[in-house]
């Protein structure tokens, strides 16, 4: 007997398979185009003639700063995003299924030191299979498999019950002030899927993150006679030791066998130190500025709090922080941590469209970074999950660069994932 599914996912694939030399050069363009912070309007003009070629209602819009400004989960280092814009394709559904929400960011971080670079980071150079610049892991990969995912959908003539939302982003890197302007633009849908590179895991989980400053206080003298002052240097030794204790705490904690594999869950990462301003005096202050990760389940603010609970232990450590207690400071980036039941519906759609095209178990954990799906899981009421080829281990890096074969694996389950969730209703004639 025919197997209906069977049929359509061969279907899928050979449409795919048919469009790869245009998937290639979709990317390529992507990547091509250097979309780092305030420079994100050229790639996003081509991402909404994709869209428009789809057939899907376009909605594209500068970000409004001083909405955002004032709402509780806005980061960014700037207020104005002028040249920056936000594209959503909406397709509506026949009516009766779900809707999904589909999301990928255009921003790139810097490129970095060129000379580091095998090819030029913007030129899309393809190479035994492997598509080379900044972006194409991070996540302009990503964004292709899902183009060509509703390229086959609508190239076959399929029709889906659910509405699919299509988003394409910007300050993805900088703490997600593009998707909030889009929640807050009222997008919302059953689920939602992120194609960030996960080399191919699913996450329902993923860790929040918070930019801190702390301020450590010394005393000023004369190296010749140091004995009389207060080494703040010396001093930060000890706020470090006795934060990386509070790192080891707070891990201790986490029992989700869904970071079985990861050695630390919820870093503390201290990413900068800058102190004293001249070798014959002893430093009266010092700066250290570093990433808090947030457990999925945890609330910023109670990870502030504990922070700045622990910090305040100090003075029984050494007597010196009970009259000069560090200052902290929250400052920079924070990315919402979002937490979904691996048990939610579309976790198993999405398992089940993986097993059928990769012919194998799917590895499911929780995610070592923030992405935009925490916003869109606590703020959008959108569960989220994260899905997507690239490398994971090459994001930010120099030679970044993705298996183009992931991207067209990707679409076929992403396609299907599609199908299967929203519901398939008629094939047009």
């Amino acid at each position: 007997m025919p197997n209906p599914k069977a049929e359509l996912r061969e279907r899928i694939h050979e449409w795919i398979t048919l469009h790869r030399e245009a998937g290639t050069a979709l990317l390529q363009q992507m990547v091509r185009i250097a979309s780092t912070q305030g420079n994100e309007k050229e790639v996003q003009l081509l991402v909404a003639d994709q869209l428009r070629g789809l057939r899907m209602d376009v909605d594209m819009w500068e970000p409004d700063g001083e909405e955002l400004a004032g709402h509780p989960y806005f980061c960014s280092p700037r207020s104005r995003f002028a040249g920056s814009p936000n594209v959503v394709g909406v397709r509506k559904g026949t009516g009766g299924g779900r809707s999904i929400l589909l999301n990928g960011h255009v921003d790139v971080v810097p490129e970095g030191q060129r000379n580091q670079w095998a090819y030029d980071p913007y030129s899309g150079e393809v190479v035994d299979g492997k598509l080379y610049g900044r972006g194409s892991t991070d996540m302009k990969g990503g964004n292709t498999a899902l183009l060509l995912a509703l390229g086959a959908i609508q190239g076959l003539g399929l029709k889906l019950k659910g509405d699919v939302i299509f988003q394409s982003v910007v300050e993805e890197e900088s703490g997600g002030a593009g998707t909030l302007a889009a929640i807050l633009r009222g997008y919302r849908a059953d689920a939602a899927l992120i194609p960030e590179p996960t080399n191919f895991r699913i996450f329902p989980k993923q860790q929040g993150s918070m930019w801190f400053r702390i301020e450590v206080k010394g005393r000023s003298a004369h190296g010749g006679t140091r004995y009389e002052g207060v080494s703040a240097i010396e001093k930060s030794i000890k706020v470090v030791q006795h934060i990386l204790a509070l790192e080891k705490e707070r891990n201790s904690r986490i029992t989700d066998p869904l970071y079985a594999n990861n050695p630390i869950p919820i870093p503390i990462n201290l990413g900068v130190i800058q102190g004293g301003n001249w070798p014959s005096s002893v430093p009266d202050t010092v700066k250290l500025e570093g990433r808090m990760g947030v457990a999925p389940e945890e609330k910023l603010q109670d990870a502030k709090e504990e922070m700045l609970g622990w910090l305040e232990q100090l003075k029984d450590v050494d007597p010196w922080f009970a009259e000069h207690p560090p200052e902290l400071t929250w400052f920079g980036a924070q990315w919402v941590p979002g937490s979904v039941d691996p048990e939610h519906p579309l976790m198993q759609v999405l398992m089940e469209q993986f097993r059928a095209v990769k012919q194998d178990e799917p590895v499911i954990e929780a995610s070592p970074w923030g992405t935009d799906g925490g916003l869109l899981t606590q703020l959008g009421d959108t569960p989220c999950l994260v899905f997507g080829p690239g490398i994971t281990q090459v994001a930010h890096y120099p030679n970044e660069h993705i298996v183009l074969e992931d991207v067209f694996v990707a679409a076929e389950i992403i396609a299907l994932t599609l199908i299967a969730w929203c519901g398939f209703d008629r094939m047009e004639a």
